[in-house]
């Protein structure tokens, strides 16, 4: 939009009188301004006043906004429609996350089912006037299309030789009740040493059945390449992973492993008994590895025989790492990285406290993983050492993929 000669004189003057910050700010807001109305043009069709074939709409006025920058306050018009709605993307500050958290809360409020707390975040967002159930569909219709394109991706443009599984529980309401849901995710190393989000799903309970359809779905993606699952011992997911990961050996994480020996120790020895535990992945070599186990569980047997018994039964699963290239050890001997990445989500969910339903709140689980996802590809850093990941896939066994789904 052209400026007139008025408004060029009043610019011009203020330009004059302007000094150092201010002067910045007087030129941040004209600017913001005239890329704003621009926008608006292009979104209606048509400049102020104009006949044209391609308007849609009409601009019904402006309605204030302040824009608080490093150099100060600005002062905004935003133009108003009379059909539909507009915001300048200029002034969109806010992520896929931010976004997701905003939609849920909002639907929490229209459906009636939100906290104290969360109809004080529903004010602090500005929306204490109310909000239509209208505009909250429409923000989460916008937001779902990214999302489910993003969670339904095809994973075969590259193999992950390791999957990392896990599951945290939030709250839901489902029918009428509120119920613990479990959210589960996985997240894989790539054949060159990259970090990807692989998927997540939202059910009742980490069972057998609920963790074979995940697997499944991953599969049905393209996923291929898969040596190693590193995951938690729940009876669900071990027999999931035999059942439907065929051809990849489970590794038992070692953290999860010395969480369930402690529930059957006393207090008092439990810095000892993890020490001694700890030696096992300590080793330089794979039958070392596998020989300290032995040794650690004679060691352990008098004093704790159940202990003992642990190690001696979880010995191939616990060990399994030691297969693989000793420079992957300490990536691949646990959950860790899942761990960092559910302590996110909880922060995140923990705001909702109470999610209306599914749909909402793997609308927010998956936006916290998307932007995780994009950080990890817009700033790659390799996960493992690129020199490494050549033995996982010997040149003679490249075409050794996983069977197809029967």
């Amino acid at each position: 939009m052209a400026l007139s000669q008025s408004d060029l004189l009043r610019l011009m003057e203020s330009l004059r009188t302007a000094d150092g910050i201010e002067l910045i700010r007087t030129l941040a807001q004209r600017i913001l301004q005239e890329l704003i109305e621009a926008e608006a043009t292009a979104r209606i069709g048509a400049e102020p006043g104009e006949r044209t074939e391609a308007r849609t709409t009409w601009r019904n006025g402006h309605r204030d906004k302040t824009l608080t920058t490093q150099a100060g306050d600005l002062e905004l018009a935003i133009p108003k429609v009379r059909a539909g709605s507009f915001f300048p993307s200029l002034l969109e500050r806010r992520r896929r996350i931010d976004q997701a958290l905003y939609a849920v809360i909002m639907e929490a409020y229209v459906l009636g089912v939100s906290t104290r707390s969360v109809d004080d975040l529903v004010k602090a967002l500005g929306a204490d006037t109310g909000i239509s159930k209208s505009e909250v569909s429409r923000i989460c219709a916008d937001l779902d299309e990214q999302l489910t394109a993003f969670r339904t991706r095809p994973l075969d443009h590259t193999r992950f030789p390791y999957i990392y599984l896990d599951a945290t529980y939030c709250k839901a309401r489902v029918n009428h009740q509120i119920v613990s849901r479990a959210v589960v995710v996985a997240t894989g190393i790539t054949e060159d040493g990259g970090r990807e989000v692989l998927g997540l799903m939202v059910g009742d309970s980490e069972t057998e059945v609920f963790w074979a359809e995940f697997l499944r779905s991953l599969r049905e993606r393209g996923l291929t390449g898969v040596r190693l699952v590193i995951g938690d011992h729940h009876s669900g997911l071990v027999k999931a992973i035999r059942k439907v990961m065929l051809g990849a050996a489970y590794q038992r994480c070692r953290v999860h492993f010395l969480r369930n020996a402690f529930a059957i120790i006393p207090k008092d020895a439990a810095e000892m008994v993890a020490a001694t535990i700890r030696t096992i992945f300590a080793q330089p070599a794979e039958a070392a590895v596998r020989a300290q186990l032995d040794t650690v569980a004679d060691m352990l047997g008098k004093q704790f025989p159940k202990v003992s018994q642990m190690l001696l039964e979880a010995k191939d699963d616990l060990t399994a790492f030691a297969a693989f290239p000793e420079r992957h050890w300490k990536k691949i001997q646990s959950t860790n990285p899942l761990e960092r990445i559910n302590r996110e989500i909880k922060r995140r969910t923990d705001v909702v406290q109470v999610f209306p339903n599914d749909d909402a709140l793997l609308r927010l689980v998956t936006a916290v993983l998307f932007e995780m996802h994009d950080e990890w590809i817009a700033f790659p850093r390799r996960y493992l050492p690129e020199g490494s990941m050549d033995r996982l896939y010997p040149a003679e066994r490249t075409h050794d993929e996983l069977p197809p789904i029967s």
